[in-house]
């Protein structure tokens, strides 16, 4: 049953997202002018962005993931989705991680696959590539899931992008810090492995506490 729940959650997703292509193009596009901007801004020189790309780089991907975190339930509370959610025979906190792993496939994952590219804009060292790419795969899903405990606090209210923002950058900054210091570390010859498994740890806690949270909240919200 959960399985079927799951799947049916993702093809209606995957649905929506097709019906409104232009609005799941604005993340990964948020995060192209991002990368640009810094890059003119920096002047195009190597030695100046080389140093700052894989700040830059976390940066565009957690602007990205911001930028479409009010969404995140918003239509479902406004269409009576969520009221199904409640009444539907599988956890609430099932759904929510289903959702938020969607969130995280359409907004950050896009932009993570484009980063070789976007690294080579910034003049990023080549060999900072695998760690880099490596804390971005372990700290944006943790980004997306303290997201969704966000956006389910905040789904009752009207307009709240920017307490969604306020919200959630505090929780943001510890997994931008490890995720860029772990690649700083490996720039400068230190052992990156420490900052990968505290991210690790992070993304396992997550896992399990994020979407019940989520739930918890949206159940209050909801009440």
């Amino acid at each position: 049953m959960m399985l079927q729940a799951a799947k049916a959650l993702v093809h209606r997703d995957l649905q929506l997202l097709w019906a409104r292509r232009g609005d799941a193009l604005q993340p990964a596009l948020f995060a192209l002018l991002t990368v640009v901007l810094f890059a003119l801004a920096l002047g195009g020189d190597a030695k100046s962005l080389a140093p700052v790309a894989s700040a830059v780089l976390w940066l565009a991907v957690l602007l990205a993931g911001l930028l479409a975190l009010d969404s995140l339930f918003r239509g479902d509370a406004e269409d009576g989705s969520l009221e199904q959610w409640m009444l539907a025979p599988v956890p609430l906190w099932w759904l929510v991680l289903v959702r938020t792993l969607m969130h995280w496939v359409t907004t950050a994952l896009p932009v993570i696959v484009a980063v070789p590219l976007l690294g080579e804009l910034l003049h990023l060292p080549r060999a900072q590539l695998p760690v880099l790419m490596a804390s971005l795969l372990l700290g944006t899903p943790i980004l997306s899931l303290l997201g969704a405990v966000v956006a389910a606090l905040t789904v009752g209210m009207r307009r709240a992008g920017v307490l969604v923002a306020l919200l959630a950058l505090p929780l943001y900054v510890p997994v931008l810090v490890f995720g860029a210091g772990a690649v700083a570390a490996s720039a400068q010859g230190l052992d990156a492995v420490g900052a990968l498994l505290l991210l690790g740890a992070g993304l396992a806690i997550s896992l399990v506490l994020a979407p019940l949270a989520a739930a918890a909240a949206l159940r209050i919200a909801h009440n």
